[in-house]
């Protein structure tokens, strides 16, 4: 297959200018969300979902949430907690075994008509034909897509303009991430699903992504995102849920998952202060000269421990106080939610 046997650009018939000038980075230019009709409630909808294969293993078992217009939610869980199976109901992919599933207030599997030009969905697999260029494989994919935006606007979006006519064989996987998401974004979608977005990503392009997303986001679009990476979705999640075999066992803001966790302070002593010394509420922390406490008053205890430290002349090396983070909720929770699936099953 050749350029010629690609459909071109559709903005006039004119063929989109591609040049070989490198990217700088990502953009967020020209990112809007198309005016076709107003969704009253939730743009995205799951109550009481259910999937089941075909061996009888569920998959999802009664998960519901539902995401605003505009808002970013992420969807966590470690591997075969049902995350994956979920989102392709939502994407239209399959019919739930139980349960309603609502996309801009259409069943997305019965009215597939009617959701798929106003979506777009990033795949953890794009499986583009690797002889193509990536121009090509943009143009096969606009030809595809209603109203599809210009090639040269798709790869500017993702950075790949100075790549635009190199094979797909010859991209590294992070360069094919990008293409994926160029391809989600061809249809100037109003509502985004993206796959684990920045696998095989390097920093920079991790966080170039973020940047994009965040873009997205501001400009109205819609975004459910499946991540492995907890700082993604600590960074750009408006809410989120966590899954654990196929149930969702929390879901809201960063915080408020965060909040039932205790905080951690953390410091070394100096070689000539016993851990004695400590004020007796936290020498339990103590392990030698290293100290780790946990607590659910942060400030409190902090405000406690250095008041200690000024009246008793000592220098806390090291000292380090924060909030649980997302991992730290994320892994007590799998592990609290594997507990009891044992005891139950004891």
């Amino acid at each position: 297959m050749t350029s010629d046997d690609i459909p071109s650009d559709r903005a006039g018939g004119a063929v989109a200018d591609i040049t070989d000038e490198p990217a700088t980075g990502f953009t967020t230019d020209a990112v809007t969300v198309p005016a076709t009709g107003s969704v009253v409630g939730p743009v995205i909808e799951a109550s009481g979902v259910r999937r089941h294969y075909a061996d009888g293993f569920e998959a999802v078992a009664g998960v519901s949430f539902s995401v605003a217009r505009g808002e970013l939610f992420a969807l966590l869980g470690t591997n075969g907690a049902g995350k994956t199976s979920t989102v392709e109901l939502l994407e239209g992919l399959a019919r739930p075994d139980g349960g309603t599933v609502r996309v801009l207030g259409h069943d997305p599997y019965r009215e597939r008509a009617a959701v798929r030009p106003r979506i777009g969905v990033m795949l953890q697999e794009g499986g583009f034909p690797s002889e193509l260029t990536v121009t090509e494989a943009v143009r096969m994919w606009a030809g595809c897509t209603s109203g599809a935006r210009p090639t040269g606007e798709a790869l500017d979006l993702v950075g790949l303009t100075h790549r635009a006519r190199v094979r797909v064989k010859q991209l590294s996987g992070g360069e094919r991430r990008r293409l994926d998401l160029a391809l989600a974004l061809l249809g100037r979608p109003e509502v985004l699903f993206l796959d684990e977005p920045t696998t095989g990503l390097d920093a920079e392009g991790r966080r170039d992504t973020w940047e994009l997303v965040r873009g997205l986001r501001d400009g109205g679009i819609t975004v459910l995102l499946t991540t492995h990476y907890l700082e993604e979705a600590e960074t750009l999640a408006d809410r989120l849920a966590i899954m654990h075999r196929g149930r969702i066992v929390t879901a809201g803001t960063t915080a408020e998952v965060t909040a039932a966790r205790p905080a951690r302070i953390r410091f070394v002593l100096p070689e000539e202060v016993p851990a004695a010394w400590l004020p007796l509420p936290l020498r339990a922390a103590a392990e030698g000269r290293r100290v780790e406490i946990r607590t659910h008053r942060l400030q409190e205890t902090l405000g406690e421990l250095l008041l200690w430290a000024r009246e008793s002349d000592v220098t806390l090396l090291g000292l380090d106080a924060r909030s649980a983070s997302l991992e730290e909720a994320f892994l007590d929770i799998a592990q609290s939610a594997s507990e009891s699936e044992r005891g139950a099953a004891a």
